[in-house]
């Protein structure tokens, strides 16, 4: 099958490198190079993560830059020591090994790094993909969360539960204007009302199979709806936001009656007028994921304390959303603009993770501490923003990357403290007449201590989420 629209495709229609064709003949049409399939976005993102080191690493390379001259220039105080002290050369020179080998910070370097690459590491046996030890650790230390609305706490599939026309016009000729339009539009609003509307035509809305017209010069009119050439006619479909910003009749009070009671059942709300005559309202809605409410009750057990989703939709659709899915705040009405403004808010108020899934979310993903990609392995721009990537789309591992980072977290301090521990230890111990075979077998144990201890992220489980290993 092939499509001037290859986004448009449905899952059935899809092929992937390595999909193995059992029998029969297959007609493959490339839509994509192999430098921009899934797997080399995958690469491109861990090659990115080598890159982005964690605070802690930052402090330990700081500590290790003043820490190893210093130990040096100890070192050659204590060779010389036979000029101020009645000592012999050979007795100086081995105290001052010693305290050369136990002042090496080995544990010390491997602490962090470790910990990240085990905590890493687990994540993505779980289809978790983090982009280094920034990341990973910055998203243990947040306690407040944004989500978008559609996508990520609900299915993204909105179906059309409602048509409402107005007086003098037909159910066919309102879905035939709007499904010519909403052809041209890739938003899923617009596909949802292009496939449902489709088969409501095709039932027979007036007892026959309807033939839709050809739209042209589609105009976007960002955040509130669209613009097309329809047989002749200017034609407008959006939200009533819109119709306050295109010439035009206002709104009737029985088309904005229709919008409200609609909205306060939770329906998203698409009007449509063509050519200064309004023809009805369109009512869609879009299922919370099965999985919305447990994520949310497991990230407040993990101490998450605020959780707040950001929405396009209206104020209305996003109180019912959150209301549903358990979320104490939700915002709505708001532009990709209006979404960066609220994390920048947020930002200030001691830092957020944002939790989106496509273009309109990519700049709030990237103003935020942490951003967090939904289904990262359908969506170019999510990817390219995030900082996290749940591979899977599961909702169910935002939980499992959270709980994992501050384990990780956790793990880190305790690396540190063993191996500063042991630093501080050994120098006074060995300036003092320790000798060198037990400090290096301290030394070196303190460094296998701290590789086992980083190892135990590999055994990181959440036994309060269903399946996941």
């Amino acid at each position: 099958m092939t499509s001037t629209d290859p986004e448009m495709l449905q899952p059935e229609h899809r092929v992937f490198a390595g999909t193995i064709n059992q029998s029969g003949s297959l007609e493959i049409q490339v839509t994509k190079l192999a430098s921009q399939n899934t797997l080399a976005r995958i690469v491109k993102m861990v090659s990115e993560a080598e890159t982005r080191v964690s605070p802690t690493q930052k402090f330990t390379k700081k500590f290790e830059r003043y820490f190893v001259p210093s130990v040096i220039a100890g070192v050659m105080l204590l060779m010389f020591a036979p000029l101020v002290m009645d000592e012999k050369f050979n007795t100086s020179f081995y105290r001052a090994m010693a305290v050369l080998v136990a002042a090496s910070p080995c544990a010390l370097a491997i602490a962090t790094p470790s910990a990240v690459l085990s905590g890493v590491a687990r994540a993505a046996r779980s289809g978790i993909l983090i982009k280094g030890g920034g990341p990973l650790e910055s998203l243990g230390s947040l306690d407040s969360i944004a989500f978008d609305k559609t996508g990520t706490l609900t299915e993204g599939e909105p179906k059309v539960t409602d048509v409402h026309t107005t007086v003098g016009t037909d159910e066919t000729e309102l879905l035939r204007i709007v499904i010519a339009v909403e052809t041209l539009s890739k938003h899923p609003l617009a596909r949802a009302i292009v496939r449902d509307g489709k088969k409501r035509l095709g039932k027979g809305v007036n007892g026959s199979r309807e033939e839709i017209p050809t739209a042209t010069e589609l105009r976007s009119i960002t955040g509130r709806g669209v613009q097309a050439l329809v047989e002749g006619d200017l034609v407008h479909v959006g939200k009533d936001d819109l119709f306050l910003e295109v010439d035009g009749p206002p709104l009737p009070d029985a088309i904005r009656a229709n919008v409200e009671s609609l909205e306060q059942n939770g329906r998203t709300t698409m009007i449509v007028r063509r050519a200064g005559r309004y023809l009805g309202v369109i009512g869609l809605m879009d299922t919370p994921r099965e999985a919305s409410k447990r994520m949310i009750s497991r990230l407040r057990e993990l101490g998450i304390k605020r959780m707040i989703m950001i929405s396009g939709d209206n104020q209305k659709v996003a109180d019912a959303v959150a209301k549903e899915v358990g979320l104490d705040e939700a915002r709505g009405d708001l532009m990709p603009d209006d979404k960066v403004a609220e994390i920048k808010k947020l930002e200030g108020e001691g830092g957020v993770a944002m939790v989106g899934d496509g273009v309109n979310d990519a700049p709030a993903m990237a103003t935020a501490s942490v951003g967090i990609a939904m289904g990262a392995a359908g969506s170019d721009v999510a990817l390219e923003a995030a900082d996290v990537a749940l591979m899977a789309d599961n909702l169910d591992h935002l939980p499992l990357a959270i709980g994992l980072s501050r384990a990780t977290r956790r793990i880190i301090r305790q690396n540190l403290w063993m191996s500063l521990g042991m630093v501080a230890f050994l120098v006074p111990a060995t300036i003092f007449g320790l000798n060198i075979g037990p400090a290096v077998a301290l030394h070196e144990g303190s460094t296998l201590v701290v590789v086992f201890n980083a190892l135990r992220l590999l055994t990181y489980r959440d036994n309060s989420l269903p399946g996941i290993t």
